[in-house]
């Protein structure tokens, strides 16, 4: 380490004081410059290599342990630490996840419905159980792009969608119409969402109940309630749909959609926006 400083610094100052200063004979460093590459040090050399590739690729969000498993899935025989180390001297750090914002307007004299669905993520059937959530996207240092998608539970297929600057009941309903028109449900199918205005409202309650569509509300400030397409709508906004992913992981459809978004391509995010 000494001499590897050594080498560093004796373009500002003499082998001989910095030996000195450091305790170390000349000849020592000398002969240490003139050795050949280590084997552990090609090797961390070439590591390096397929460190940053991973890291760029991830568009700088991976951390050590997504690396590290992409090394592995390249049949590197390496470490977890050995990656750490890596990574600090190539000085890559993952960038942080931007904190959730909440999008639900709640606070309203709208009435709500029960919980009906009462966190059964499962239906028997297509068309029986249908989510909606609606999200936020950060365009920019100052733009926002809303996203709202009605998700069918039996088989995770976002089956409307729609996409508007602004967060209202509008937004909500042109989703909802488009399910309708693409699935054309029976009467008795269950609609769950949360108490946000946009689902409470007047417009988007009548139309359930032209359709027969029955309707459930999460609990207030219960976001388990609509766990699945909470996720679904979280992996674009999180960048995840840019993340590879490992073998079964990669070869299996969406957790939510089943790996089909509204444009019918494969994909780990749900929306192929």
């Amino acid at each position: 380490m000494r001499f590897r400083f050594i080498a560093v610094e004796k373009a500002h100052h003499t082998v001989t004081i910095l030996c000195r200063c450091l305790h170390v004979t000349t000849s020592g460093c000398y002969a240490w410059s003139r050795r050949p590459e280590s084997v552990h040090a090609r090797a961390d050399r070439r590591l390096k290599v397929l460190v940053r590739a991973s890291f760029e690729q991830s568009k700088q969000r991976y951390g050590s342990p997504r690396v590290h498993e992409d090394l592995i899935e390249l049949d590197e025989q390496v470490s977890r630490k050995r990656v750490v180390r890596l990574m600090q001297e190539e000085g890559l750090v993952a960038r942080q996840r931007k904190r959730y914002k909440h999008t639900t307007m709640s606070d309203h004299d709208q009435p709500v419905a029960d919980n009906l669905l009462d966190r059964q993520f499962d239906a028997e059937a297509p068309n029986q159980r249908w989510v909606s959530d609606t999200t936020e996207f950060v365009i920019g240092t100052s733009g926002k792009l809303y996203l709202a998608v009605v998700l069918d539970l039996f088989s995770r297929f976002v089956v409307g969608w729609a996409v508007s600057a602004v967060n209202d009941r509008h937004l909500t309903l042109k989703a909802l119409e488009q399910a309708l028109k693409r699935r054309c449900p029976v009467i008795g199918l269950l609609h769950h969402s949360d108490q946000g205005c946009t689902y409470a409202s007047e417009d988007y309650q009548a139309l359930l109940t032209v359709r027969g569509i029955v309707c459930s509300m999460s609990r207030r400030g219960n976001c388990w309630d609509k766990d699945y397409v909470s996720y679904c709508t979280s992996s674009p906004r999180s960048g995840a749909n840019s993340r590879r992913r490992r073998g079964s992981e990669r070869r299996r459809p969406c957790l939510v959609t089943g790996g089909v978004g509204p444009g019918g391509s494969y994909s780990h995010s749900c929306l192929s926006l």
